[in-house]
């Protein structure tokens, strides 16, 4: 680990980016974000969504709890989505299942705008609204690592950090869109008024954005390394899955412990956070969003960065000085923030900024498993961790917030900890390949 993810394609391992490459990353990109916002609008919308679809008569921190938890069904669903796509991308071809998870996603957020509420329906509200995010995760758990194969698996080897570096930051870009759409409800609509409708529009956006990206994804094309694999007949036989767990343990630990770091990241501090600041700051949704905005920004620069990083210098020396910066960066933030507001707008971007190590990490993931078993290793690995720490994330923090208004900060910085002795190891594992000596075939 990590494993030359162009071993199938030598002759072009060095070749410089060329037109298609680009027009795959851009629409790869462009169609993630629009079916990302999908999956993320949700969190957004949350403190609107608990009084539409739970009792007006119980606590508010227990209605936010409960659409915490619905939130969470989607992660928790990711891995039998993600598994189930996975093994028929191994088998079957990437392409296939890319542009299937966009109906799984599109169709479930557009029916979220046309839901009845509690007070209409009673039950039966709470119980769509988890049918249909439990539809969106499943969609969005062969999305994310379906994306980052398919476009690892078109760009030469020396660019694979970029390529997954630019593809995540497509992926966060969904998330800016999400928050831009929240932004200008908040400032177009009065709050009456987003609570009466408004908070249907994101939802009914969403629709059409899926549409839009299925539209998007005819131009691609399957990746070379598969169609090569599948010309010489070197598709794996058999149980993709079986043989990850069978041969590639270490590597799926390395990258659940990684996707653990990034949801920290991403729902703590970019997703949750908008809502934190509303509730336990009483800052404005407007001004809050606004911050937001421009973290996610940084977030987008960010992950281009670090994965450009990644085709230069270490996995592990890159995870170990970016988990120390966003470790460092979230304490100022959520300290500096509650001593003076004024300064949301500077270290809001900041801690955006060291967010964008999730960048790194798909880098890392699909060199971690060989090609005929890719899709099903980093799909396992990520959606397995993703539903266990992303889902319950928001669930966990929300608890102790009830009893440390720091709990945000605490959590992240603790899971840098996690990201710096994970970079700890893949350097010592590096630094052995470095040393040892090449077989004499």
């Amino acid at each position: 680990m990590p494993q030359d993810i162009s071993s199938l394609s030598t002759a072009v391992k060095h070749r410089p980016l060329n037109r298609s490459d680009y027009k795959t990353l851009s629409l790869a990109a462009l169609g993630g974000a629009l079916e990302f916002y999908d999956f993320i609008i949700f969190v957004f919308l949350a403190a609107v969504v608990s009084q539409h679809f739970f009792p007006t008569d119980i606590p508010d921190w227990l209605r936010q709890f409960q659409t915490y938890g619905i939130f969470a069904a989607g992660y928790l669903a990711r891995p039998l989505g993600g598994i189930i796509m996975a093994h028929f991308g191994d088998l079957f071809g990437r392409k296939k299942m890319f542009n299937l998870s966009i109906l799984l996603m599109a169709f479930p957020t557009l029916l979220m705008g046309l839901l009845p509420t509690y007070e209409t329906v009673g039950i039966i509200a709470p119980v769509g609204l988890l049918i249909l995010r439990i539809l969106q995760g499943a969609a969005i758990g062969g999305e994310v690592p379906g994306a980052w194969v398919f476009v690892s698996e078109h760009v030469p080897a020396h660019r694979t950090g970029y390529a997954c570096g630019t593809l995540t930051a497509g992926l966060t870009a969904g998330i800016l869109l999400g928050s831009l759409v929240a932004t200008a409800l908040n400032s177009i609509l009065t709050q009456a008024e987003i609570l009466a409708w408004g908070w249907r529009v994101p939802f009914l956006l969403g629709g059409v954005f899926g549409l839009c990206a299925m539209f998007l994804r005819r131009w691609l094309e399957e990746t070379p390394i598969f169609a090569e694999m599948k010309a010489k007949k070197q598709l794996v036989e058999g149980l993709p899955l079986k043989q990850v767990l069978g041969n590639n343990k270490m590597e799926v630990v390395v990258s659940m412990l990684l996707t653990w770091l990034l949801s920290a990241a991403i729902v703590v501090v970019i997703l949750m956070t908008p809502t934190y600041l509303q509730k336990q700051l009483a800052i404005a949704p407007a001004v809050a969003l606004q911050a937001n905005s421009l973290a996610i920004v940084a977030l987008t620069v960010g992950c281009i960065f670090f994965g450009w990083l990644n085709d230069r210098f270490s996995s592990g020396l890159i995870f170990i000085v970016g988990s120390i910066g966003l470790g460092g960066s979230a304490y100022a933030f959520y300290h500096g923030v509650v001593a003076d507001h004024a300064l949301l707008p500077i270290l809001y971007p900041l801690v955006g900024f060291f967010v964008g190590i999730v960048g790194a990490v798909p880098y890392v993931m699909v060199n971690a498993f060989p090609p005929a078993i890719r899709f099903s290793g980093l799909s396992f690995s990520y959606n397995l961790s993703y539903a266990i720490f992303g889902g319950l994330t928001p669930m966990v923090v929300a608890l102790w917030l009830k009893n440390e208004p720091m709990a945000p900060c605490y959590y992240v910085m603790a899971l840098c900890g996690v990201g710096v002795l994970v970079g700890g190891w893949l350097l010592s594992q590096e630094r052995q390949e470095l040393t040892a000596v090449p077989e004499i075939n």
